[in-house]
């Protein structure tokens, strides 16, 4: 429950004693105890005992808008809001807290000029930053404008003690304006100081939805089931986690489910809609009066990687030719090869990849899987290491590192990790590979117990 505590009040001179200003303080005071505890509607009961008292008391009126908030009631809060910063024209927090509200309701231009007014006054100002960069964002200002506030952000950020909003609003400048890197690092920065902070896990998912990186988006994907209730914005995402898995009957079904389709929504389902009905045949023929159009490449790149690995080789070399800033085609390309076993090369560019994305996990299980079929197997361990540690819920790694410590005759290490594959593995998805492990283990421990194997 956020209350603030008004230590030192400053009241507006009215035709009362002494005796009852007192009075006044008491009746306030209790009110912030009811407030603190979470009793809101006895708050606002005696917050208007104390106007009722003194009408000109802008620490009551302020403080009954953050219970009315509370409450679940935007109306009657702005409305104290209003009335606060009537009695007290230059109180930066009643007029931030009113700015933020507006923005939350959408009431853009009526916000602006209030925050503005706030960051003349404090130019520092966190929340009337936020708030402001958030109008920006909305209205698709210039970069030069975002570019202004970004900069004092990373002043606020630079600071002792930054918020989670602010790490994240630093984050939504920096993507917009093309700082995807820069973004993800001001997220981590974020979910370091709240793991559960939902904004940060929703711009995050959307960064690595573009990357192409299924194995972290699923990763993120769990971590905000675990903390939303649902709702529209975990079907997009699953939407689009599909549609990156050419998985598109799926993806249609998580969008059927949408109370309110939003144009976001209504975007992807275009989209599927035109990846479905046009066969490569087709797509190849509208490639022909637009040669690098990077959509019908992208999709042809995805659509033949089984079917015609070589072919689509071809065609996701030249959708990241003709739009190299979108890491998606170049993980596609980078997919394709290994479906093509053509794993040197594989290897050369996910090297490449993830010189420019370290975190990107689907890149990492990429370049890991083509190192362990090339047996270059010190190199396969980094790669499957970084994965296990990122994702430590994740099966996948675990089943290669022990195959490769095992391999190595580094039993010891080959045991730990197939113990750890059995216990995450799902029993039903990857019966086969336990079984598998489960009829090797045996033979693995008694070698230890024998004394065989590399020692470390």
């Amino acid at each position: 429950m956020f209350c603030v505590v008004f230590a030192g009040l400053s009241f507006v001179a009215v035709a009362q004693s002494e005796g009852d200003q007192v009075d006044v303080v008491a009746i306030f005071n209790q009110a912030q105890e009811l407030h603190e505890k979470g009793d809101l509607n006895g708050a606002i009961k005696l917050y208007e005992k104390a106007l009722e008292a003194m009408p000109g008391f802008p620490e009551a009126e302020f403080q009954r808008g953050m219970a009315f908030l509370a409450l679940g009631k935007p109306d009657e809060a702005e409305n104290s809001y209003r009335r606060a910063i009537g009695l007290r024209p230059d109180w930066t927090l009643a007029m931030t807290s009113l700015g933020v509200l507006l923005v939350n309701r959408n009431k853009l231009a009526e916000a602006e000029p209030l925050l503005k007014k706030v960051l003349d006054i404090e130019s520092q100002n966190p929340r009337a930053l936020a708030a402001l960069a958030e109008i920006r964002l909305q209205a698709k200002a210039p970069a030069s404008e975002l570019q202004e506030l970004l900069i004092k952000l990373i002043g606020l950020t630079g600071r002792a003690y930054p918020t989670p909003s602010i790490w994240v609003t630093r984050a939504a400048l920096e993507s917009s304006l093309g700082k995807s890197s820069d973004a993800k690092a001001s997220l981590s920065k974020a979910l370091e100081l709240d793991p559960k902070n939902r904004s940060a896990l929703l711009q995050l998912v959307d960064l690595v939805i573009v990357e192409g990186d299924v194995i972290r988006a699923r990763n993120i994907l769990g971590r905000l089931e675990k903390v939303m209730p649902g709702g529209d914005p975990l079907h997009i995402i699953r939407a689009n986690i599909l549609v990156l898995e050419s998985k598109y009957d799926e993806a249609l079904a998580e969008l059927d489910s949408l109370k309110a389709p939003s144009p976001q929504a209504v975007s992807l389902r275009n989209r599927i809609t035109a990846i479905r009905t046009s066969t490569a045949a087709e797509l190849e023929k509208q490639l022909e009066s637009d040669q690098k159009n990077a959509i019908i490449l992208g999709r042809l790149c995805s659509m033949l990687r089984k079917e015609n690995p070589a072919k689509a080789i071809a065609y996701c070399r030249r959708a990241s030719d003709a739009e190299p800033s979108n890491m998606n085609h170049a993980v596609g390309f980078g997919a394709a090869l290994v479906q093509a076993r053509e794993f040197e090369a594989a290897v050369g560019l996910f090297l490449k990849i993830i010189g420019v994305a370290p975190d990107n996990a689907t890149a990492r299980a990429n370049l890991a899987t083509a190192l362990f079929q090339l047996k270059r197997y010190d190199e396969a361990i980094v790669q499957f290491n970084w994965l296990a540690n990122a994702q430590p819920r994740d099966a996948g790694a675990y089943l290669f590192l022990g195959i490769i410590h095992d391999e190595l005759t580094e039993y010891m290490d080959a045991a730990a990790n197939y113990q750890q594959y059995i216990k995450l593995a799902d029993p039903v998805e990857n019966k086969l590979d336990i079984e598998k492990v489960t009829l090797r283990l045996p033979a693995v421990q008694k070698l230890i117990k024998e004394g065989k194997g590399k020692k470390k």
